[in-house]
């Protein structure tokens, strides 16, 4: 995988140009823009201490001296660079990918009689939800979570690196399968793309148990990104992000969905197939079932949300109809604003999913 099957240039550079910033401090390796949890020399003063016997006495603020007649030391908060993980479930639920997910780059294509666009190599036509202009995906490309997730991890990756900081990447499903350490080097996007493409494994997964597990490949406070569609266990991951937080963690967790899963546009009798086990199909009548199942989805929402919320954990609901830049971009300027939570959706609605506490909702595919 290269970072130009994902991106155009445009947006390569438009990646390039937004600042994610550490809310809290962090522990790096190399001077940065990053607040650090140690003091040093820096341009931003921190406070004063009073003086004891072996400090320097170049630190001493001689005009405080003169003031209060005592000796005072100047401290400086000390700027360090971010070291982020980011792990992305690559889990059976994540492989589903309906019909109005929009390709991660565009390539020129041919409208049908009907003014839309075709898949090549597929015929798969895709509508982008943005301004109602449409777009082609690339052969290989099937419209999955799993591939919007690869692309967000992708995209972040080389924000983080273009910034001069350290990331790494973790993949997962019942387990951690692939882990690359956090490195600064401008080279070290080609590791991480490498990972991202290795095919998944699927199954189910237990996010809170995957997190408790990644605690011990994360030394230093930091950033971590968990990209997943977050069906599961909300208790379990719930208390797994608490335990991250406790470890002064800074924590984003980018949940990722299909448009099909918030608002189930099925109709008549249809089958579907669980995608976290072998086989498992049921035959239902969608008109029957979709009041139910949007309300249960909802619920389950509003309990992450409400999870993320009591561990101060940023979390953002992002759909597969919104073009990965704009979601990234907009994301950004959200953070820099304050806490976040809410959802981003390819009509360009921005809200705090509704609902109250629920069962969870398990993955589908028609």
């Amino acid at each position: 995988m290269r970072l130009a099957d994902l991106f155009r240039a445009r947006d390569v550079s438009r990646i390039e140009s937004l600042r994610l910033i550490a809310r809290g401090a962090v522990e790096g390796l190399a001077a940065g823009r990053h607040r650090s949890a140690k003091k040093g020399s820096s341009v931003e003063f921190k406070e004063h201490r009073p003086y004891v016997p072996g400090d320097e006495v170049r630190n001493i603020d001689w005009k405080a001296f003169g003031k209060s007649d005592r000796l005072y030391i100047r401290e400086f908060e000390e700027e360090t660079n971010l070291r982020c993980m980011i792990l992305v479930d690559q889990s059976g639920s994540m492989a589903y990918g309906g019909e109005r997910a929009l390709p991660l780059v565009s390539t020129d294509s041919k409208a049908d009689s009907k003014g839309k666009h075709s898949k090549k190599g597929t015929g798969r036509k895709v509508t982008s939800a943005a301004g109602g202009s449409k777009a082609s995906a690339p052969w290989w490309w099937k419209g999955t979570k799993q591939e919007f997730a690869c692309g967000l991890a992708a995209s972040l990756s080389y924000l983080l690196l273009s910034n001069q900081d350290s990331v790494g990447v973790m993949t997962f499903d019942a387990r951690i399968r692939e882990h690359v350490p956090p490195r600064m080097l401008p080279s070290h996007l080609n590791t991480i793309l490498g990972s991202l493409a290795i095919e998944s494994r699927g199954g189910e997964t237990d996010l809170g148990v995957v997190l408790r597990h990644s605690l011990s490949k994360l030394p230093r406070r930091g950033l971590v990104v968990l990209i997943s569609d977050g069906l599961g266990d909300v208790e379990s991951l719930g208390r797994s992000l608490t335990l991250l937080r406790a470890e002064r963690q800074d924590v984003i967790f980018l949940q990722v969905l299909d448009p099909d899963e918030l608002d189930f546009p099925f109709d008549d009798r249809i089958e579907f197939r669980d995608l976290e086990s072998d086989g498992r199909r049921e035959v239902v009548d969608a008109r029957q079932v979709r009041g139910r199942y949007v309300e249960a989805m909802q619920r389950h929402n509003a309990m992450i949300s409400a999870a993320c919320r009591r561990s101060r954990v940023d979390h953002l609901l992002v759909t597969t109809d919104l073009p990965l830049v704009d979601a990234l971009a907009r994301f950004v300027a959200m953070r820099q604003a304050g806490p976040v939570s809410g959802a981003l959706s390819g009509s360009g609605q921005q809200a705090t999913p509704p609902g109250t506490p629920g069962d969870a909702v398990k993955g589908l595919s028609s």
